[in-house]
């Protein structure tokens, strides 16, 4: 059973206290910046800061900018993927980060070192220093000037939030792609699905084309901005079809194969069809050859604490399951995910930062969930007053306890002590609950490996 796991399985679970090293990137990103938690939309410095240091709003190689509520993650691992096999020399920029600062940018699938940021972000501290910028603007700037740098043949940028005034939308994009438009960051949003729509659609330009994922309930907002900025749309359900059963796109009359999704579930394979929808639109510029009927990835997708599982407690434990849904639309669709587990016993352990709407984030799972186990989440600005999170608990009515002060290593081994095989621990929500367990245990692989691939 799993509560006489080893001690060594106990051991990889959590970071041991002092065994993190400290994050040099990250550390002199809030020296110059301040905390990430700090935000101010806009675009007017990163313009500014922009021209100071000769970055070009159109980059001299395609642009692909993401943006949506969720399934940003996994569209751009998927494109990543794609373009990586087909031979081409890829850079792809995301946020947050879960481990360390250099995760958020990738260059052939490797992430470049803590020496290379650091001169990136000495650069723009000389050059544009005296421009107040944001922890993200920071982020983004630095990581334009390793781009340029390296010179990739394909940049993949993921909005951080929204995408109007986002500091990724300085950039001229080449393709537009917005995944899904749900509630979340009301706060800077706005506070309709609409009113969110038009902030993503933000991203739009004229006559650059724009792949959008919601089929059953299409943004009438994003639909409005298309027209008036005169984008060409490709809408999933009208002009992209996908047939999971079968494993192809319908797109302008041709049907084009698809590899197997990240994890099984319709949001995965529209991901996987926006991704591949993109490689069809830009083959003029990038020749990319089609994947073959059955073909598996060449060039695997990875994509760390989304819907992932894992065995760590070895077969007569229960499975950990992984996924920073924190969002009510990612929380619907990760109850779905646990609806395929009928008679499973579910324990789970989470927080959410003090912006995100807890109540709906509870409802999907106050059914499927048999027990809560609140996980501590480091002091910021947004971080939710402990109380006030264990007081969402007993109005839901919900069985939970709060291990050692919310301690994550703790509350993982009173979780998994009364589950066995066929059950779930599930570990979600922030970010910053998930970057509690070590990156090696989610990645499969060495901090800084590169992915394997092997182009067609």
């Amino acid at each position: 059973m799993a509560s006489v796991q080893s001690e060594a399985a106990r051991a990889r679970l959590v970071q041991a206290p002092g065994a993190v090293p400290a994050d040099r990137v990250n550390a002199r990103v809030m020296a110059l910046a301040g905390a990430p938690g700090h935000i101010e939309l806009g675009l007017a410095r990163m313009r500014a800061a922009m021209a100071e240091l000769e970055i070009a709003p159109r980059q001299p190689w395609p642009v692909i900018t993401v943006a949506g509520t969720n399934g940003k993650g996994s569209t751009v691992a998927y494109l990543e993927s794609l373009y990586r096999q087909a031979g081409y020399r890829v850079a792809a920029y995301t946020s947050p980060h879960l481990w360390r600062f250099v995760e958020r940018l990738r260059i052939d699938g490797t992430v470049l070192t803590e020496g290379q940021w650091l001169a990136a972000l000495e650069e723009v501290a000389q050059d544009a220093g005296h421009i107040p910028l944001t922890y993200f603007e920071l982020a983004t700037l630095a990581a334009l000037l390793l781009v340029r740098a390296a010179a990739p043949e394909l940049l993949i940028l993921e909005v951080g939030m929204g995408g109007r005034l986002d500091a990724v939308n300085a950039v001229h994009p080449d393709l537009s792609i917005i995944t899904t438009v749900d509630m979340d960051h009301q706060q800077w949003l706005g506070d309709s699905r609409e009113a969110i729509g038009r902030e993503k659609a933000g991203i739009l330009r004229r006559g650059v084309p724009l792949l959008y994922g919601d089929a059953d309930d299409p943004c009438t907002s994003v639909l409005t901005a298309a027209r008036a900025s005169g984008a060409p749309i490709y809408l999933l359900g009208r002009e992209l079809v996908v047939d999971p059963v079968a494993g192809v796109l319908h797109m302008g009359g041709e049907c084009w194969h698809l590899p197997e999704p990240l994890w099984g579930g319709r949001e995965q394979w529209d991901n996987l069809a926006l991704a591949t929808a993109a490689t069809r639109l830009l083959r003029e510029r990038l020749p990319a050859a089609a994947v073959e009927p059955g073909a598996d990835w060449r060039c695997p997708p990875r994509l760390p604490g989304r819907c992932q599982r894992l065995r760590p407690w070895g077969s007569d434990g229960p499975t950990l399951l992984l996924d920073v849904a924190h969002n009510p639309q990612a929380v619907r669709q990760l109850a779905s995910v646990l609806r395929r587990h009928p008679g499973a016993r579910v324990y789970a352990l989470f927080n959410l930062l003090a912006d995100k709407d807890l109540d709906a984030c509870l409802a999907p799972l106050a059914g499927l969930v048999q027990h809560w186990f609140p996980v501590a989440l480091p002091e910021s600005a947004r971080t939710r007053p402990w109380p006030d999170l264990l007081a969402a608990l007993d109005t839901r009515g919900l069985t939970w306890t709060a291990v050692e002060g919310g301690d994550c290593s703790a509350s993982l081994e009173a979780a998994c002590a009364g589950l066995g095989a066929g059950d779930l621990v599930l570990c979600f929500g922030s970010f910053q609950v998930l970057a509690q367990l070590p990156e090696e245990l989610l990645s499969g692989e060495a901090p800084g490996g590169t992915a394997a691939c092997q182009p067609g």
